[in-house]
């Protein structure tokens, strides 16, 4: 007999029981006696005991290999939810519930009779709007959740084995030059976005890395920079979410980068400007982000999406080429690149995880390589002039 009380609720006695399903949660039952609390306590005890002594838990419904693909796909990310990282789960739910499940659903395709070709299919019809980039992030959605279906027993085998998985498009991303970042750097000066584009243009930093770069992490004594926090921002059922973090993308990217005097001056001149915007605001003031560097004048950190969507508007209004926000990384990149800098160093710089990272990306810029490539097969072939 599982326990259970007597609870009143809006003038009414409720028998409440409480008991472990058949995989080991503690769970409680509200069931409504219909007595009004006066008069009726006997009557409610007796409902009581008798909803405690014939009560039995609900058997959960088993797995199969007869579920729905589609349904076993957002099964699957609730049981990788508290593994992975807040915006990896959100990556995986948008693929999954706005793209993958609708399309299998329209098909009713059961797991046990998912084909490679089924797979395939799917893969050739998202190609025809979105990049071979999207897809092949579909396809890792696909085959981890049928490699978890294979390990708990409903399907013999990964049908995402068998498919060719589309070819990644090489990005080639757009570069500003001195002049054009300088230009930037001076358009900028005075709004929000002045100090994330200084740092994602003079040392490179991510977005995320930018907006997370906190008081703490800049040494004004021995003049470093450390990059160890960062702040993103994600969806999850339809509701936008920050998530800071104590982490950097990969180990390497946990670097300290030299304060340079430029960068010192405003970043004091920084520390001053929230000073005084907290004395101004009082009790306005936004108290949550004390220890963050890219705050607006009453304490809000600047976020993400703010970044993203307003750093295109601040280039149409000063009629500059139109890049990404993250492209002023990549010219932070050529700008090293052109001025002799080592592949090794910029890797460093970056927080590149491996050197194979920054050459693959960047080899096409090593113009010094070229042209010393080029002075060896003159020499070679005697052509070099004299």
């Amino acid at each position: 007999m599982v326990a259970g009380h007597l609870r009143e609720k809006s003038g009414y006695y409720y028998a409440v029981l409480n008991y472990t399903d058949p995989l080991g949660k503690r769970k409680t039952k509200w069931i409504s006696t219909g007595l009004p609390i006066k008069g009726n306590k006997k009557k409610a005890e007796a409902i009581l005991m008798d909803a405690r002594r014939n009560f039995v838990p609900e058997t959960p419904k088993v797995m199969s290999g007869d579920i729905m693909f589609a349904d076993f796909m957002e099964k699957w990310l609730e049981v990788i939810k508290s593994s992975v990282a807040v915006p990896t789960f959100a990556s995986y739910s948008t693929s999954v519930k706005k793209i993958i499940a609708p399309y299998f659903r329209e098909k009713e395709i059961t797991l046990k009779n998912l084909t490679a070709k089924d797979i395939q299919e799917f893969y050739l019809k998202e190609l025809e709007r979105v990049s071979a980039s999207s897809v092949i992030h579909y396809h890792a959605n696909i085959h981890k959740a049928l490699k978890y279906a294979v390990k708990i027993d409903l399907i013999d085998s990964n049908p995402a084995d068998k498919v060719e998985r589309p070819k990644k498009d090489r990005f080639i991303g757009s570069f500003y030059d001195a002049d054009e970042v300088n230009a930037l750097l001076k358009a900028s000066k005075g709004t929000k976005l002045e100090l994330p584009i200084l740092f994602g243009a003079f040392y490179g930093l991510r977005r995320s890395e930018a907006i997370g770069l906190k008081w703490d992490a800049i040494d004004f004594e021995h003049d470093t920079i450390t990059i160890r926090h960062t702040v993103t921002s994600c969806d999850i059922d339809g509701k936008r979410v920050l998530v800071a973090a104590d982490t950097t993308k990969t180990k390497s990217s946990l670097r300290t980068l030299p304060l340079v005097p430029f960068v010192r001056e405003r970043l004091l001149a920084q520390k001053e400007e929230q000073k005084e915007n907290r004395r101004l605001c009082g009790r306005s003031y936004n108290r949550e982000y004390l220890d963050y560097v890219c705050v607006n004048e009453i304490g809000d950190l600047i976020k993400p999406h703010y970044v993203t969507e307003s750093f295109p508007k601040l280039l149409k209004a000063n009629g500059m080429r139109q890049i990404r926000f993250h492209d002023l990384r990549h010219s932070c990149a050529s700008l090293l690149l052109a001025n002799g800098v080592p592949m090794k160093q910029i890797q460093e710089w970056l927080g590149h995880s491996d050197f194979s990272t920054t050459a693959n990306i960047y080899a096409h810029l090593e113009y010094s390589s070229k042209l010393s490539s080029a002075d060896a097969m003159l020499s070679g072939l005697g052509l070099a002039s004299e």
